[in-house]
């Protein structure tokens, strides 16, 4: 069963022996940038209209600052001039979305790498507990071809890298050096980057420690999301009550 009716999926058509891109052609590229960009089919409709004011309120959390609606207007605005920025070859600083469960982070840092990708940037999302899992797994496993180095070249030198999920796991003294020279890495050598956490920075200071924190800091602007109640909790909900 092909998906595209008109070209067979092949991705070309023939008009009076003329052949032409299929419609369905930049839908085929995109899919692909987001395989390689390591963005999965949940964050298909992660884009910045999706992302909706609506479940953030206009009342003010208790810590007594901005009301919910603003610090969430506050960020999508950031994430969106950062994708400007990067167009025009002006980004100065990345990102840092750090609130509690189904407050949106995710959301935003994917809405953003998708943008990202439509305008033709390298862009790799990287799930932080995974990533480190991943290079525990090239000790106990020789013969793979994986190696500690060849991951770390990759998200070192990615010119646009998402840290999703930033201190979700169980960090030693080893995870957090590397985590350390990678953001250092970025840091010095300009490279643009998004992290979302569940933690604070002062939190995250006290399980990576200050010198990690500096460098998040150096490397972006912050942005603290906060919602009554889970978003994902919300949808789910929602769609409960419409089946």
């Amino acid at each position: 069963m092909y998906q595209c009716k008109k070209c067979n999926d092949r991705g070309i058509v023939l008009h009076e022996g003329v052949a032409y891109r299929c419609r369905c052609w930049s839908q085929k590229i995109l899919d692909l940038k987001i395989k390689k960009a390591n963005l999965g089919v949940n964050f298909n409709d992660a884009k910045f209209s999706n992302f909706k004011l609506d479940y953030y309120p206009n009342t003010i959390p208790p810590d007594g600052e901005a009301t919910y609606r603003e610090r969430a207007n506050k960020a999508l605005l950031a994430a969106k001039g950062f994708v400007n920025d990067i167009n025009t070859n002006k980004v100065k600083k990345g990102l840092f979305f750090c609130g509690p469960v189904g407050s949106g982070k995710t959301f935003l840092a994917s809405a953003t790498a998708r943008e990202l990708l439509l305008n033709n940037h390298e862009v790799l999302f990287v799930v932080v507990p995974d990533f480190l899992d991943a290079l525990r797994f090239t000790f106990d496993k020789n013969d793979n071809g994986i190696t500690e180095k060849g991951l770390m070249d990759v998200v070192w030198n990615i010119p646009i890298l998402i840290l999703d999920d930033l201190g979700a796991h169980n960090y030693t003294q080893w995870t957090v050096n590397k985590i350390y020279s990678l953001l250092n890495y970025r840091l010095n050598n300009k490279l643009p980057t998004i992290i979302t956490s569940n933690l604070t920075l002062n939190e995250l200071e006290i399980l990576l420690g200050d010198r990690t924190c500096s460098r998040i800091i150096a490397l972006c602007n912050v942005f603290r999301l906060l919602v009554p109640k889970d978003i994902r909790y919300i949808q789910s909900l929602n769609s409960m009550i419409t089946q």
